[in-house]
């Protein structure tokens, strides 16, 4: 369950929790047709907080809107600073950022016409995704009978409300049998990424992971790919099948949510040790320094702020 806190950011003003509502005829819940944002802020060493990498996310909420056509009636500057306002009027110094770009009512039928866009930025306390022993212990993991999306079937660079119904079917199938994630294969059977995940397999000290295509363009991903290369790993992005990913020294899940995430099990083989690898330890240990700003030479991935 979401924790509530006192405030959402909708249409520019601050609306108490329980009264952000939209009506039923809004068009985005009958066809999809919505863009949105996963980011986190973390409490830092120095004692303030931070936004991680805000001003990328934002920058992809609208390219996600232009790939879909809709045009934000506000800037990108106005949504940062709104998403900081937003934390701060709720005097919340970490947690988890969901900005929302979604048609409201008017007319119905495929076509929204000239149906108002509305806005919604909502924050709350949120630890990790996949749950904190996670983090250490990792997670068991199912391919999912359902494919991921084709690049000319679903617009595979944006994060559209519609898009996630493949990532709902692919979850609940892999809880409901009793594995905390699934995998995505992508149309041609290779490796693509999680319900809401990149992913990344190292074998003999080198890293590889899945190329953009049907895979969204993660900002964590982004992370983990700069600061291996930094710390003189090899990084390659690579088409692989499941069976590379069985055989793999270690693996793990990258996102806004999952964090970094190890693996420890797939389709009933042990992944390596199974449990959290080294190198994953040592990614998971430099990520989090750097969203704590405990890592300058990362600093610009971070926006300040203090309640």
């Amino acid at each position: 369950m979401v924790d509530k806190v006192n405030f959402i950011w909708f249409d520019g003003e601050f609306v108490p929790w329980d009264e952000a509502k939209v009506h039923v005829l809004t068009h985005t819940l009958h066809y999809g047709a919505g863009v949105f944002e996963g980011i986190r802020s973390y409490k830092c060493s120095d004692g303030t907080s931070a936004v991680f990498r805000l001003n990328e996310h934002v920058r992809r909420l609208f390219d996600s809107a232009k790939i879909l056509n809709i045009k934000i009636p506000y800037t990108e500057q106005e949504i940062c600073d709104a998403i900081i306002d937003t934390l701060k009027k709720n005097n919340l110094p970490e947690g988890y950022i969901r900005p929302l770009v979604f048609i409201g009512d008017g007319a119905m039928g495929v076509h929204p016409s000239t149906n108002p866009i509305r806005v919604i930025i909502a924050v709350w306390p949120w630890g990790a995704y996949l749950g904190e022993e996670a983090l250490e212990k990792g997670i068991r993991v199912k391919t999912s009978s359902f494919t991921r999306h084709h690049v000319n079937v679903m617009m595979t660079k944006a994060k559209i409300c519609g898009n996630y119904v493949n990532s709902v079917l692919a979850k609940m199938e892999a809880v409901s049998n009793g594995y905390d994630e699934a995998l995505m294969l992508d149309v041609d059977g290779y490796v693509a990424e999680a319900s809401g995940e990149n992913l990344f397999i190292v074998r003999d000290s080198k890293i590889k992971t899945s190329p953009l295509g049907p895979v969204l363009p993660g900002l964590t991903r982004d992370c983990i790919i700069t600061i291996a290369k930094d710390m003189g790993y090899e990084v390659t992005e690579q088409r692989f099948t499941r069976d590379e990913l069985y055989i793999a020294d270690e693996a793990f899940f990258s996102g806004t949510a999952a964090e970094l995430t190890p693996i420890r099990e797939v389709d009933g083989r042990i992944i390596g040790a199974g449990h959290r690898g080294p190198i994953t330890k040592l990614f998971q240990q430099e990520f989090f320094k750097i969203v704590r700003g405990e890592n300058l030479k990362y600093a610009g991935w971070l926006t300040h702020y203090e309640i």
